[in-house]
């Protein structure tokens, strides 16, 4: 039953892999002939939910963006992405390799994905597409650890993502994501060291009912605050709401560079 039950889950992952093809597919011809996609936010949402949904994920979510502005959250797994997008029309900050990504990248572009290039000249640009995004009403998540880790503590954070809050009228919000619980953190949402995305797939397939915390919390002060001072006060404001001292350090597990941006430094 565990082995057909895996099975299930694969056929429902493919279907909505090649639901999204399509969807993507209509997204690039009409915006290639001249004409708007204004649902295409809501269908990006309804296709998170239905990936998260194959993938028998259990999410609990507590609170919502406050409005349109930085969303700034920890970063555990490629599985952060459709748990938060599937709260609502939610635009995210990748690194600029995932574009090169088969299909995945391909269906992240035209979602609307933003993608941070190296060098500070690209940084300061894509800083304001993400406040002029964010103008347009839609939040953007960035990852400000720059990599994923186990979720057992938090790695530092960037300060250089929190620049757009210097250009613009931009609010601040933590969100702090969860696997499994306090007592029980889950070891295999983690998406870490030299592990890839088929292998990390297929063991999600084989793991039902994984249990997924987002709280969104109260957004930060942010006038007359420097960026460092900012990303140490939404690392501080995760940790707290996740339990772990500031001070805490993933494990010996590691880290990679996930999909979420934050190369930049200073």
């Amino acid at each position: 039953m565990r082995a057909l039950g895996a099975l299930w889950r694969a056929l429902r992952l493919i279907e909505n892999l090649l639901t999204g093809a399509v969807v993507t597919l209509a997204i690039v011809l009409m915006r290639t002939a001249g004409l708007r996609c204004s649902w295409a936010p809501r269908v990006v949402s309804w296709w998170h939910r239905r990936l998260c949904r194959a993938l028998a994920l259990h999410i609990e979510y507590s609170g919502a963006p406050d409005r349109p502005g930085l969303l700034v959250a920890n970063h555990v797994s490629w599985l952060d992405i459709p748990v938060l997008g599937a709260r609502g029309s939610i635009g995210f900050l990748s690194k600029d390799e995932v574009r090169g990504w088969p299909l995945i990248g391909w269906m992240s572009a035209a979602a609307g994905t933003l993608f941070l290039k190296r060098g500070a000249h690209q940084s300061a640009q894509t800083m304001e597409q993400i406040a002029a995004r964010i103008r347009s009403g839609v939040s953007i998540t960035v990852f400000p650890e720059g990599t994923t880790s186990d979720g057992s503590g938090l790695l530092r954070f960037h300060p250089r993502l929190f620049a757009v809050v210097q250009q613009a009228d931009v609010p601040v919000q933590p969100v702090a994501i969860r696997y499994g619980s306090n007592s029980l953190p889950d070891q295999v949402a983690p998406f870490v060291g030299d592990d890839d995305l088929l292998r990390h797939v297929l063991r999600l397939l084989g793991h039902p009912g994984l249990r997924v915390q987002v709280a969104f919390l109260a957004p930060l002060p942010t006038e007359g605050i420097d960026r460092r001072r900012l990303s140490n006060a939404a690392r501080a404001a995760i940790a707290q709401r996740l339990g772990i001292d500031p001070a805490e350090q993933p494990t010996a597990r590691g880290a990679r560079r996930g999909p979420g941006a934050g190369a930049a430094s200073g």
